[in-house]
């Protein structure tokens, strides 16, 4: 299943949130580790939608030359 980049934002603001109210240094460091871990996923997911649509667009040039009269 893929994760979706709101779901991973999501997930990213509820660490933050566990985070700020943390009351245990331990917890709350666990808390900002998973904050980070799930942006980082999150950016992750927009890089390879942005590249995914990158390659589309290339595609599509590329057709557009091949059929193009000469």
């Amino acid at each position: 299943m893929a994760l979706s980049y709101e779901f991973l934002i999501a997930r990213a603001e509820q660490a933050a949130q566990e985070a700020a109210c943390s009351l245990l240094d331990n917890a709350r460091d666990r808390a900002l580790r998973s904050e980070k871990a799930w942006r980082t996923m999150a950016d992750q997911v927009l890089a390879v939608t942005r590249n995914r649509e990158l390659a589309q667009q290339d595609r599509l040039v590329v057709d557009q030359l091949r059929v193009a009269p000469e």
